[in-house]
C-alpha cells in the first residue's frame, strides 16, 4: 500500500506546488511524473534495503539467480525514477517502467500463491495486487502518452 500512497501523495503535493510558483510542476502531467518517480524510488530502494531478502524470496522458483534479478530490477526502477524527472526522457522512461512492472507482476502473483511475507506481513492478495498493478501501469502509461 505504501507505493500507492507515494504515488498519490507525491502527485498531489507536486500538483499543489505548481500553482504555488513551481512552474515546472504546473499541470497534472508533470505532477504525475513526480508521483510516479517517488513511487519508483520507494520500491527501488527496497531492492537494496531491509526487504531485499523478502523480494528475493518472491521471485518465482523457476527463474534463475533471484538475487541478480532483484538487483537489476531495483537499478531499473531507480534509473527510471530519475529519468521521469527529466522532461526529455520522461515518456520513454514511463513506457519502460510500465513494461518492467508488467514483467515483475508474476513475482507478486507467485508470492501470494506461496503465502510469502514482506516485512513480516503477508504479501498483498492477488485481487488487490492486480488492482494496484492496473493503477501503477495506468499512471506510467499516462505519463508515457501524456503531454
Amino acid at each position: 500500500m505504501a507505493p500507492l500512497i507515494a504515488l498519490l501523495a507525491g502527485t498531489a503535493l507536486a500538483r499543489i506546488a505548481g500553482p504555488l510558483g513551481v512552474d515546472a510542476l504546473d499541470g497534472w502531467h508533470p505532477a504525475l511524473r513526480v508521483g510516479l518517480a517517488l513511487m519508483m524510488v520507494l520500491t527501488g530502494v527496497a531492492h537494496f534495503a531491509s526487504r531485499r531478502a523478502d523480494l528475493i524470496a518472491m521471485v518465482p522458483p523457476s527463474l534463475p539467480r533471484p538475487d541478480l534479478l532483484v538487483t537489476v530490477t531495483g537499478v531499473l526502477e531507480l534509473a527510471g525514477a530519475l529519468a521521469l524527472l527529466v522532461p526529455a526522457t520522461a515518456r520513454p522512461a514511463a513506457a519502460g517502467l510500465a513494461l518492467l512492472m508488467l514483467a515483475m507482476f508474476p513475482a507478486n502473483v507467485s508470492a501470494a500463491r506461496r503465502g510469502l511475507t514482506l516485512a513480516g506481513r503477508p504479501v498483498t492478495p492477488i485481487g488487490v495486487r492486480t488492482l494496484l498493478q492496473v493503477v501503477f501501469v495506468g499512471a506510467a502509461r499516462a505519463v508515457a502518452l501524456g503531454g
